[in-house]
């Protein structure tokens, strides 16, 4: 069974500012998804679901969906901040999505086939969406068996400024921790540095794992990521910025011991559009892909 790409495209870039999923930065316009959607078709997904917001439904579908829909099937769903479990309401004053582990349960029902999990904005390189597929096509005798790809942090860095990762703690190839670290960036000596909340520095080599949100579920998830939600809500509905992130699921999941999340090494490079000054860098990047031959002249 071929699996299927879940496309997180509800947010706006709040740093970059504007929609960066329509922003063309290949040397046709191309934009960041169209080589996600690429890479996905020739590593062996079989169909493609976006969440988007409702208002944005009739722009996507002609910007988007129109240039992919000879090549791969493709589905829709909506992120709403009203769509919440049946014992509870949004509160009135809440405008703030409720984040990207909301986003993906609004697929149940949808995606009955392994799936993966990726950012619309971010480019994650062909071999990640090759280990991914691999993977996601293993028989699977279990509930919970799940895993993400693990990219070396030295891959997922900008001159531009600082970055915030999930950098990932394993045991045996197994995800045991995922700690969101803030502000990440190169020092004067270029190596790669954050500092903590006790205002402590830490330095990372170049091939620490760090999840880019790269995700590799199967149709169970949808049932514990309802009720981790729910509890999420339970909590903190009232708080009117929280939202709840995908590793906060994994985290949960791994310590209850209802789920293993095996960490896919890769060599891939990301890139993305972080800040404004990392649009010309990414561009240059896009034609040098184009010239070495990876990617044809026009993608779709």
């Amino acid at each position: 069974m071929k699996p299927t790409l879940f496309v997180l495209a509800a947010g706006m870039g709040s740093r970059y500012g504007g929609l960066k999923q329509l922003d063309g930065l290949g040397p046709h316009g191309e934009t960041i998804m169209d080589y996600s959607i690429y890479d996905a078709i020739h590593s062996g997904f079989g169909k493609v679901v976006f969440v988007i917001r409702k208002d944005f439904e009739q722009d996507f579908r002609d910007k988007v969906l129109a240039k992919y829909k000879s090549h791969i099937p493709m589905e829709v769903v909506f992120q709403s901040i009203d769509e919440l479990p049946d014992d509870y309401t949004c509160p009135d004053d809440r405008t703030k999505p409720w984040g990207p582990a909301h986003a993906v349960i609004m697929a149940t029902g949808v995606i009955n086939e392994p799936f993966a999990v990726i950012n619309s904005d971010d480019f994650y390189g062909r071999n990640s969406f090759e280990v991914l597929a691999k993977e996601l096509m293993r028989p699977r005798d279990r509930k919970g068996d799940y895993c993400m790809v693990g990219f070396h942090i030295g891959n997922t860095m900008t001159e531009n400024g600082g970055v915030n990762r999930g950098v990932c703690q394993t045991k045996d190839g197994l995800l045991t921790s995922v700690e969101e670290c803030k502000d990440i960036a190169y020092n004067d000596n270029h190596e790669i540095v954050y500092t903590d909340a006790d205002g402590k520095e830490h330095k990372l080599e170049a091939n620490v794992p760090v999840s880019m949100n790269m995700w590799g579920f199967t149709p169970d998830y949808f049932d514990f990521g309802i009720r981790e939600f729910s509890r999420f809500l339970s909590e903190k509905i009232n708080v009117p910025k929280s939202e709840q992130v995908i590793p906060d699921v994994a985290d949960a999941l791994i310590k209850s011991g209802e789920a293993t999340v095996k960490v896919l090494d890769t060599d891939s490079r990301w890139f993305g559009v972080t800040y404004v000054d990392d649009r010309p860098g990414v561009i240059a990047n896009f034609a040098d892909l184009h010239k070495s031959g990876l990617y044809p002249d026009k993608l779709f």
